[in-house]
């Protein structure tokens, strides 16, 4: 095998200081020449999604150590998004992405480590270990954690986390569901480990991991706590010290052809917006060039091939049984492009291995749910860098909506007046300075676009926003507008009244304000002050780029 990255603390009389503190920790002399695999770790007992994998830890390890090489566990923090919806927490969500690949690159970096194992399954969890992989591009493999089975009650009935919480309790407050039906949905709608069951930012990041090729076939359907999640992490394990000895690399892998794919994926299920800020984040530290545009140019040739939770009616373990990701890209065989995968096998080859997809959940391309992909760009003068919906979940009805504007400066705002009843029919809520600078860190909606499904709004009321939306959204809700407001964005400049014009058709978000009036206003405009001015989030508001851009951070 060729010199590996570790030689520099292992070999040499030079040195023997480094050995000396390997051994401390409990390294045998004679293991020192085998690859050093760090498994990165972002268990916690704080989000269900993470709780098992103390037990994936297990069989990764065992892995690693049957394929020949020695592991180290170091832990990444995660936040839990639903956890820190609707409060000052989530502002650190997002922002955590860039921290979680900093640190993985500063723990491989200064130990000289091989080769990971990224052991993830959160929102911006395995984005961040995306990141780091495209940076480091050292021989790397991710390992999710899968997702939660659906919660059961009477007669069938199936619960999950966004309906039967976010949804279930604009429901109580509307008195359409009463309190003992509430706390149902609340005992149910988590019954143990794993991501939450739709197609939200976790399993769709899941999803478009495994399509790149960066994690192993049915890594990403396969639920949490089942024996094929041990043996995918023991098998996870075994390949990364084969790719240390292949010198397989990340680059070698997310190509532009990878991300394409990754998007016409997305776009075939319907899944999280989240996805596009994730993508460009990932691609710019892969070196590849992913213009926002081309979320859109794919979105009108790929069609929507699965209803998935929560716009549609499938949950994970429904896509896992039909046929997982292999399943999609059979059925979109003909509009993928090959590539290789980390698995020794290409997409072709994968594609080529299918012998059965369930057609009832995984639609072909010509009985598509839709036409369309799921996710459109739009712009116009109110989103002249771009703003995006998740069209999957929009009825028909609002597709083309035309509404009066109601302004406010934060989330807490809106939902101030969404549960005082002070949102009617034909409104646009406006929620802005919620951008990753004005935030700072580009806050989740789940909150206010829950409660305007729960209150019956959602064929009537539309919302737009410079902050971002969970996966778990649904309704004519468009966000990442950009420029976002704290830049002088177009979104900063609506007032109470105006109206509002979205044609998701046609692309087009537009504020029906004459330019001289817009001019006028942009004189008279002052930009507030930040609403975090210490810790590191105020550091990160200085840094972090626009939406557009993937929202990631770069020096001044």
């Amino acid at each position: 095998m060729a010199p590996k990255r570790s030689d520099v603390i292992t070999q040499g009389f030079e040195r023997t200081p480094h050995r000396a503190l390997l051994k401390g920790t409990g390294v045998p002399g004679e293991q020192m020449d085998k690859p050093f695999i760090g498994i990165a770790s972002s268990f916690t007992d704080l989000i269900p999604g993470h709780i098992g994998m103390r037990d994936l830890e297990r069989f990764i390890e065992k892995g690693v150590h049957t394929g020949g090489g020695f592991s180290f566990i170091f832990g990444i923090p995660g936040v839990c998004d639903g956890i820190a919806m609707g409060h000052r927490g989530m502002h650190y969500s997002l922002p955590t992405r860039e921290l979680i690949a900093d640190m993985i690159e500063s723990v491989a970096e200064a130990h000289r480590l091989d080769g990971l194992v990224l052991l993830t399954n959160c929102d911006k969890i395995t984005p961040g270990m995306l990141m780091a992989a495209a940076r480091l591009d050292i021989p790397c493999i991710v390992v999710t954690a899968g997702p939660m089975m659906t919660g059961r009650g009477a007669e069938g009935r199936r619960y999950s986390f966004v309906s039967d919480t976010f949804e279930a309790m604009a429901q109580y407050k509307a008195g359409v569901i009463d309190e003992q039906q509430l706390q149902v949905c609340e005992d149910k709608a988590c019954p143990g480990a794993g991501s939450c069951q739709g197609l939200f930012t976790a399993n769709t990041m899941a999803i478009l991991t495994e399509t790149m090729g960066m994690s192993l076939m049915r890594c990403a359907t396969t639920p949490a706590v089942s024996a094929d999640k041990r043996r995918l992490a023991f098998a996870s394990g075994q390949r990364v010290v084969q790719l240390v000895r292949d010198n397989i690399t990340p680059r070698q892998i997310m190509t532009r052809a990878a991300f394409e794919n990754a998007i016409r994926i997305d776009l075939a299920l319907g899944g999280s917006s989240n996805t596009v800020l994730h993508l460009l984040a990932v691609a710019r530290e892969a070196g590849v060039d992913l213009p926002l545009e081309v979320f859109d140019e794919l979105g009108r040739q790929t069609p929507q091939l699965a209803s998935m939770n929560p716009g549609g009616k499938y949950f994970m373990e429904d896509l896992d049984a039909a046929g997982g990701v292999s399943g999609v890209l059979y059925q979109l065989r003909d509009r993928i492009a090959d590539n290789p995968t980390l698995s020794g096998l290409t997409i072709r080859q994968i594609i080529d291995s299918i012998s059965e997809v369930d057609e009832e959940i995984i639609q072909p391309v010509d009985r598509p749910v839709r036409p369309e992909g799921g996710i459109a760009v739009l712009f116009g003068n109110l989103a002249p860098k771009g703003a995006i919906v998740k069209q999957s979940g929009v009825s028909e009805k609002m597709m083309n909506f035309e509404g009066r504007a109601r302004c406010f400066d934060s989330e807490e705002e809106a939902m101030k007046a969404l549960m005082g009843g002070d949102v009617k029919a034909g409104d646009v809520v406006v929620i802005r300075y919620e951008g990753p600078k004005g935030g700072p860190g580009m806050r989740e909606m789940l909150a206010p676009t829950a409660t305007l499904m729960g209150l019956g709004l959602g064929d009537s009321v539309a919302l737009i926003t410079d902050g971002r939306f969970s996966g778990g959204t649904r309704g004519p809700c468009i966000g990442h507008i950009s420029p976002e407001a704290a830049q002088g964005g177009p979104i900063a400049l609506v007032q109470e009244g105006d109206r509002i014009k979205l044609d998701i058709p046609n692309r087009r978000l537009e504020l029906d304000v004459d330019d001289e009036t817009l001019a006028e206003r942009r004189r008279n405009w002052t930009k507030p002050e930040p609403k975090i001015k210490t810790g590191w989030l105020a550091r990160y508001a200085s840094v972090v780029t626009s939406a557009y851009t993937g929202a990631v951070t770069k020096a001044e």
